[in-house]
């Protein structure tokens, strides 16, 4: 028999929100495996002690904010609506159902008021990363970086041409050296300081939010965007690195700078580093060897001119110093150029007569002249590595944590787009973002092993003690 429903919504009913949380829901397992009292310590002195209004606990105002993040609710103003109503993210919170949810523009002047420039969100991402340390979810032997891009709150067809000049590489001085030994050591004078004034080039600047970069890279979305450069640990992928740069920056920019700075910060002692062939640079390989790492790059297809003799078709001997060429001249070195690249020099007279001519060479004079760098045979032992069982296993996991992690952060934490405009407003939601990953994986993983033990602790007591004679 069907009967008409009743209303049931007026009624007073005494419930407590502990029991209306479910046991196994995410938000309980990080209130339970993941500290967040030192948020509160961290931005007191953010705060008035002896006068003003009470303020927000920061601990509430950001558990909130990780809330947005770890459900992928982009807008603020959403979020509020949604604490509102979820009986979970008031209890993850400390509201109670009758307590009124903050107002959204409470984030917005916090975070350009109170924490602009105090670099809070880099504090919690890194205390999160030791939290995970601590528990024994980094192990800190294999590290994986890659980039992804974000798009930018600009719109591609606005935007303004900047002459911008070349900023000193930071391996400069390094590679100044490398240079002068390669020449001393062959009777040549080094080179003198360059007069030139620094290069420059034109790029697009967005009208709309200046700090982006314009992407334009081969396989992706043109337009202004943002590159989250993100390192993962290979035992749990538990992020120890994210950096944000305009769109239109090389990914190995900043990679040995980042390195340095996770082995600085967290007493990281890696073994072994993976990366995408976009880093495969001959400043990235050389830092790579001098701070005794295994590196593993993926493969680049080399650039090459249809219907020419490629590169690899001239032998190199390093006893003599010398290229061979398919026809068994002999290329031998004539000078380095300020940018690290040593020339061989064929011999014109051979040349005139040779039947790859056509395939090899164009120039006037009939001289071949192949380039290499100063640092290529650290590019050559990196490049070998990955044909190697031991790299070809460390290749392979560099899908599953890096790549994965920026799949999860784009499909389910809202890491497709950028939030805000400005490079720092990025950086601090990539951080946040990174830090709510690790909070999930480090809530996740802790409490599968507390089922583990608990399903496994009946059976170990019924273990005989073994005596062990040593």
């Amino acid at each position: 028999m069907l009967k008409d429903p009743s209303p049931h919504q007026h009624e007073l009913e005494m419930v407590s929100l502990e029991t209306l949380v479910p046991p196994d829901h995410l938000l309980r397992h990080l209130d339970n495996h993941v500290d967040f009292e030192f948020i509160r310590e961290e931005t007191r002195h953010l705060y008035s002690s002896d006068n003003g209004r009470p303020a927000i606990d920061p601990v509430r105002l950001f558990k909130m904010l990780f809330i947005g993040y770890l459900f992928g609710i982009r807008s603020e103003r959403q979020l509020v609506r949604e604490i509102e109503v979820n009986v979970a993210y008031r209890w993850f919170v400390g509201l109670r159902l009758t307590d009124k949810v903050i107002d959204a523009s409470t984030f917005s002047q916090n975070r350009r008021r109170r924490f602009a420039g105090s670099g809070i969100e880099q504090t919690i991402f890194d205390e999160v990363v030791r939290q995970a340390m601590e528990a024994g979810l980094v192990s800190g032997k294999a590290l994986y970086t890659d980039s992804t891009h974000l798009k930018a709150s600009a719109n591609k067809h606005k935007f303004e041409r900047h002459e911008v000049t070349q900023r000193p590489k930071d391996y400069l001085a390094s590679l100044n050296e490398a240079i002068d030994e390669v020449r001393a050591s062959k009777g040549q004078a080094p080179l003198k300081p360059s007069d030139k004034p620094p290069e420059s080039r034109e790029v697009k600047r967005s009208t709309t939010d200046p700090d982006s970069g314009y992407l334009t890279r081969e396989g992706k979305p043109q337009g202004f965007y943002y590159l989250d450069h993100r390192t993962v640990d290979g035992q749990h992928a538990i992020i120890t690195d994210s950096y944000v740069t305009p769109g239109n920056v090389h990914d190995s920019q900043p990679y040995l700078r980042r390195l340095d700075r996770q082995c600085a910060t967290f007493g990281l002692r890696p073994r072994v580093v993976g990366l995408d062939a976009g880093y495969q640079t001959a400043a990235v390989c050389e830092g790579i060897e001098s701070r005794r790492l295994y590196g593993v790059i993926g493969y680049r297809r080399p650039t090459h001119r249809k219907g020419y003799l490629r590169k690899r078709d001239f032998t190199y001997d390093a006893e003599t110093d010398s290229y061979r060429c398919p026809e068994g001249q002999r290329l031998f070195y004539r000078t380095t150029n300020r940018l690290g690249y040593r020339h061989y020099h064929s011999n014109p007279t051979q040349c005139s007569s040779c039947g790859y001519r056509e395939r090899c060479t164009q120039s006037q004079n009939i001289t071949k002249v192949v380039t290499r760098h100063v640092w290529a045979d650290s590019v050559e032992r990196i490049d070998g590595h990955r044909l190697t069982p031991k790299g070809r296993r460390a290749y392979a996991r560099r899908k599953e944590t890096v790549e994965r992690s920026f799949a999860d952060a784009k499909q389910l934490h809202g890491h497709r787009y950028a939030r805000f405009r400005g490079l720092s407003k990025v950086q601090a939601q990539c951080l946040l973002a990174a830090a709510c990953q690790n909070m999930k994986k480090i809530a996740i993983l802790k409490a599968r092993l507390l089922c583990l033990w608990r399903i496994c602790r009946p059976s170990w007591r019924l273990i005989p003690a073994v005596t062990v004679v040593c």
